[in-house]
């Protein structure tokens, strides 16, 4: 059954992290399973996690390093700490129904400083329809893990920048990866924790426009540009969901951006009478 999905899956884990995915069919147990890695740092290079059937509807997920990935995790150690909480909060952003521990350390607090390190995840009572039960795997718990991964290794997004914002987000710049964000991960976080209605008009694009309504774009309440001074980064605090009509509206005015207060007043009062303008 994995076989058959690997495209599915690909697909799932490539939009939520933001990077090209490899994987492969392992057959060396009693139940096949599927190993995936970054692609550009190979299996051997990087984080793989490995997914197996578990139990009768379920699936067992095991994160950890490859043979010679030293040099990534030497990386990953020396990773900022607003890298670290970010990583966190996507691990912890995975459904409390799955169960989601790390060898001898405490979820609250995780780190990764040697090659030994594994996390995993069991997750149990699927849909008995395959390939829904996959997709719920690959989005709702390996693309939170992997993505973690990507976050402390420094993957970032180069985008052309129309909002005057910086063309990087977060670290070190490691490799290039296109997207339509410039971060996939804060667009993950950001749903996960506000939902996909827009904060300022109230507009729940999948209720009208179905399939094609993933459209839901991350705003940063404080630009990074505007920072006066670094802080720590709270993704609950510091992200809001938004459509992209109000997305760009917040962004007509600069350096500064509208609230999303003002950008209510002013839908409320487009010509301007309570005096905004």
């Amino acid at each position: 059954m994995l076989s058959a999905r690997q495209t599915l899956i690909r697909e799932e884990l490539e939009a939520g992290t933001g990077a090209a995915i490899g994987m492969a069919v392992d057959g060396s147990k009693s139940r096949t399973g599927l190993r995936i890695w970054f692609a550009d740092l190979e299996e051997r290079y990087g984080p793989v996690a490995e997914m197996r059937p578990y139990g009768l509807k379920g699936y067992a997920v095991t994160l950890g390093f490859g043979a010679f990935a030293g040099e990534v995790v030497r990386r990953i150690a020396g990773a900022g700490s607003e890298d670290v909480h970010l990583a966190r909060a996507l691990v912890a952003s995975v459904d409390s129904s799955v169960e989601v521990e790390v060898q001898g350390q405490e979820m609250a607090d995780w780190k990764i400083t040697t090659g030994d390190f594994r996390m995993t995840a069991i997750i149990r009572n699927l849909p008995r329809d395959p390939e829904v039960a996959l997709t719920e795997v690959s989005r709702d718990t390996i693309v939170p893990m992997m993505a973690a991964m990507a976050e402390l290794i420094g993957y970032d997004v180069i985008e052309e920048d129309d909002h005057g914002e910086p063309e990087y987000e977060g670290a070190e710049l490691f490799t290039t990866v296109r997207r339509r964000e410039r971060n996939p991960r804060n667009r993950l976080l950001c749903i996960r924790l506000h939902g996909e209605v827009c904060a300022c008009c109230g507009l729940d694009p999948r209720e009208t426009y179905g399939v094609a309504g993933s459209i839901i774009e991350v705003h940063h309440l404080e630009p990074l540009s505007l920072l006066k001074e670094p802080r720590p980064y709270d993704p609950a605090r510091d992200l809001a969901p938004l459509c992209p009509n109000c997305h760009r509206a917040v962004h007509t005015r600069r350096p500064e951006p509208w609230s999303l207060e003002e950008v209510v007043e002013l839908m409320a009062d487009p010509m301007g009478k309570a005096g905004i303008l």
